[in-house]
């Protein structure tokens, strides 16, 4: 009687516990080459940093890292995401970095039902019209450290701008935010400038700029872009007659880089240094001992991401499959980030403090919070 009741008790435990003793497939796509390769180690350090902190297990399961480097090249993505899917079937999809690259994965998550977490790229159309129930981003939309901006140098009293990126979505969609409040307030857009991704040869447009004479410029560039931006800029003089404003990709992870020529540079973004509250310093000082490098706004994302798919795997007991329990979860969460506490709206983007930052030294040093829990607009978001 003994030895039966001990089989059955194992057979139920056997049955009831396969999902929590298999390992989770997380499928981390991300570029580990070229102009966001420094963004996307970011992202996967703060995602490792997370799960170890949990004990290598997310919702009862350990987690199994399959990578492919996404070259942060659109005409490549939708056959990379496929081989995480179909041939390695992992369970969840992280990623990406470049927004063209994740409006692929975006799709192919909602053709497939595949759980996708985009833990930077902003397009706005993936909590917009892609938007779907297993579709979640921890970073931003474009759009909202954009808008933040222009309610920010509408505020300064500038009334001309001329604005300058590079001629994809991400550019686009950022100067869309800027434009969309500055113009509200009065001010007027006399030109928008741009390049083709990943064209770095700026001195042409910096001469028109130059010839324009505007009030100021909002720029949306990143990575190694970013650094060579921001150091032409300075080298053509305009950084002595025309303030440089920017979504705050322009100065994360890239001031030590770009040395003096960034300093005084104002930027909005989710995340700045010396916010030294206990969260953060927390994060700051175990990422610091962890890698030896300090954290960015992309670590965060990355961190963040982990943290809420341990959120949606803890109300599933680790069972992907549950996506309407999975999403509620994660919806009515409080997400404790480094960032500050923020919320997923029903789009599943972040409603999170946007701050005012200005570089000082070797840090995006706060100023103020420019915009207080921003929601995108999810425009076209149909869920």
């Amino acid at each position: 009687m003994i030895r039966r009741t001990s089989f059955l008790i194992a057979a139920l435990l056997a049955a009831g516990g396969v999902q929590a003793q298999s390992k989770l497939k997380v499928g981390l796509m991300l570029p580990a080459t070229g102009t966001y390769a420094q963004l996307g180690t970011a992202i996967e350090n703060g995602f490792r940093l997370y799960v170890s902190e949990q004990g290598g297990k997310l919702g009862g399961r350990e987690i199994e890292y399959v990578k492919v480097d996404d070259e942060s090249d659109p005409s490549k993505a939708t056959d990379n995401v496929n081989k995480l899917i179909k041939r390695d079937n992992v369970d969840v999809l992280i990623g990406t970095v470049h927004s063209g690259v994740a409006m692929a994965m975006a799709k192919a998550a909602k053709d497939s039902g595949t759980l996708l977490i985009v833990p930077n790229a902003g397009a706005d159309a993936v909590t917009g019209p892609m938007c779907a129930p297993n579709i979640f981003r921890s970073s931003f939309s474009n759009w909202q450290p954009g808008f933040a901006m222009g309610d920010v140098v509408a505020k300064k009293g500038h009334k001309k701008v001329v604005t300058i990126t590079w001629k994809y979505a991400a550019g686009d969609e950022s100067v869309r935010g800027f434009k969309e409040a500055f113009e509200k307030a009065g001010g007027q857009v006399v030109k928008d400038l741009n390049l083709p991704f990943p064209n770095v040869e700026f001195q042409a447009l910096l001469t028109e700029i130059a010839a324009m004479k505007p009030d100021a410029v909002y720029t949306f560039f990143a990575g190694a872009g970013a650094v060579k931006f921001v150091k032409d800029y300075a080298a053509a003089g305009l950084n002595k007659t025309v303030p440089l404003y920017g979504a705050g990709f322009v100065t994360d992870g890239t001031l030590e880089a770009q040395g003096a020529d960034a300093a005084g540079l104002f930027t909005t973004l989710h995340y700045a240094d010396g916010l030294n509250t206990p969260r953060d310093s927390a994060f700051r000082l175990a990422y610091a001992k962890t890698f030896k490098l300090q954290p960015d706004v992309y670590a965060v994302q990355g961190y963040d991401a982990a943290q809420m798919l341990g959120i949606g795997l803890a109300a599933t007991n680790g069972d992907v499959s549950k996506k309407a329990e999975f999403a509620a979860a994660v919806e009515k969460a409080k997400i404790d980030s480094p960032r500050g506490p923020f919320t997923i709206s029903k789009a599943h983007n972040p409603v999170q403090d946007i701050y005012l930052r200005q570089v000082i030294g070797r840090e995006n040093k706060l100023v103020n919070i420019a915009s207080k829990a921003l929601a995108d607009p999810a425009r076209g978001c149909r869920m």
